[in-house]
């Protein structure tokens, strides 16, 4: 009878152990791509984000592969993909960003809230910036009407403040533009995301610069 008993609380503690496991690659495969991301656009050389990036959505493939329904992957997924775009070019470049649209777009069907409204951000600043038709998809007022849906969802977040000034100003709108930079520079550290919350705030400044005094 105690050799019965055993049997059932062994797989439980099994599946538990399994559970715990796979919970700590989930984490450990994001954070990877989150640091790798940071490094291969903030630090690598010029000459050296093209190939950084290629490794990066190789990482993200196999990470997707192993969690293809969980938003957070396909988010990250599509940013790594719209950031490789942006240093591969030509035609590639613009099929890299379709694919990450349409996986940010299925990412939003599964949670749009996921990583802080990461999903509409990084959807305004495709559509932001991909050339518009008959080349591609982009279209300033859809970018414009995905970060304002980021920022209901996180109003002090650095990465929609910043995206929705950059916006602003390339519309010409400096004041308002400048009043988006400054609520991003305000914005609250991230744990773990340090290198990141660095590399944008230099973007920032750069772009408190640009509108001039």
């Amino acid at each position: 009878m105690k050799t019965l008993r055993k049997r059932p609380l062994l797989a439980i503690a099994l599946l538990l152990a399994s559970g715990l496991s796979r919970a700590a690659d989930f984490d450990a495969g994001l954070t990877a791509l989150q640091h790798g991301w940071a490094t291969a656009y903030y630090e690598a050389p010029e000459a050296q984000k093209k190939p950084a990036f290629e490794k990066l959505v190789a990482a993200a493939d196999d990470l997707l592969a192993r969690y293809p329904g969980q938003a957070e992957v396909l988010t990250w997924h599509a940013i790594v993909l719209s950031s490789a775009a942006k240093f591969s070019g030509g035609l590639h470049a613009l099929g890299q960003a379709k694919q990450a649209r349409d996986e940010l777009l299925k990412a939003e069907q599964i949670d749009a809230t996921t990583l802080g409204g990461s999903v509409y951000t990084s959807l305004g600043s495709l559509y932001a910036n991909v050339p518009g038709w008959p080349i591609g998809f982009g279209s300033k007022d859809k970018a414009e009407a995905f970060l304002q849906k980021a920022l209901v969802i996180n109003p002090a977040g650095i990465d929609p403040n910043f995206f929705y000034a950059e916006l602003l100003a390339a519309r010409g709108d400096k004041a308002a533009a400048r009043r988006s930079y400054e609520k991003a520079l305000a914005a609250a550290p991230r744990p773990g995301r340090e290198d990141a919350d660095a590399g944008r705030r230099a973007e920032i400044n750069a772009g408190l610069r640009k509108l001039g005094g």
